[in-house]
């Protein structure tokens, strides 16, 4: 399993999350605003933007990275970033484990 956090253009999330919910074998994704600032011309300038988050299957993953590069992409700088994070292991709230 695979955690994959982006940040993105806000104005973009709607679209990015339209995307997502399309990729069979999603069951979630969490979505939260953000303040970046970036180092410009030697201050920094705070910004607004969007995180989601979400863990997936290793299968979906290509996926999953190809609708949020497709669905965020502006062509200007500041479109953001992805990471993608490697999962041991998760709980569930009954105790329940998987890998």
């Amino acid at each position: 399993m695979k955690e994959i956090k982006a940040i993105i253009q806000p104005f973009k999330l709607n679209h990015v999350l339209d995307a997502l919910h399309q990729i069979e074998g999603i069951t979630g994704v969490m979505s939260s605003e953000v303040c970046c600032t970036n180092a410009s011309h030697g201050a920094f300038n705070p910004d607004t933007n969007a995180k989601i988050e979400l863990i997936v299957p290793h299968e979906l993953v290509e996926g999953v990275l190809q609708a949020i590069q497709t669905h965020a992409h502006t062509g200007k700088s500041g479109d953001g970033r992805i990471f993608v994070i490697p999962i041991e292991e998760t709980i569930k709230k009954t105790g329940e484990r998987s890998s």
